[in-house]
C-alpha cells in the first residue's frame, strides 16, 4: 500500500476524533468518507429519480427520446441543462461507487 504524508491542523484531528471516536486518523478518515458517500450517493439518486418522474423514463431512454422525437425541443436550453445534470449525477454516482469499494 502507497503512504503518503499529511499534516492536519489540530482543529481538523480534534474534529476528526471527536466525531468518529477513533484516534487512528486513517480509521477516521474512512468513516467520514464513507458517511459523506452514503450521503451523497442518497442525493444524487435522489436527483435520478426525480429526472426519471419528470420524464416517466430512465437516462438511457431519455437519450434515445430526445433523438427519435419524443422529447419535445430536445436541443433547448432546459431540457439540454436537464441532460446534463441527470447524466453528471449518474457519472458522479457511479464514481462515489467506485471509490467507496476502495474503502472496503
Amino acid at each position: 500500500m502507497l503512504t503518503k504524508s499529511v499534516t492536519l491542523s489540530n482543529p481538523i484531528y480534534e474534529i476528526l476524533q471527536q466525531t468518529t471516536g477513533d484516534t487512528d486518523i486513517n480509521s477516521a478518515l474512512s468513516k467520514i468518507l464513507k458517511d459523506f458517500f452514503r450521503l451523497k450517493t442518497g442525493a444524487l439518486r435522489e436527483q435520478i429519480a426525480a429526472y426519471e418522474k419528470k420524464y416517466g423514463m430512465s437516462f438511457s431512454e431519455f437519450e434515445k427520446a430526445c433523438k427519435d422525437g419524443r422529447i419535445e425541443d430536445p436541443n433547448s436550453y432546459k431540457v439540454e441543462k436537464d441532460n446534463w445534470d441527470w447524466e453528471f449525477s449518474i457519472t458522479e454516482l457511479e464514481d462515489l461507487m467506485e471509490y467507496e469499494k476502495w474503502l472496503s
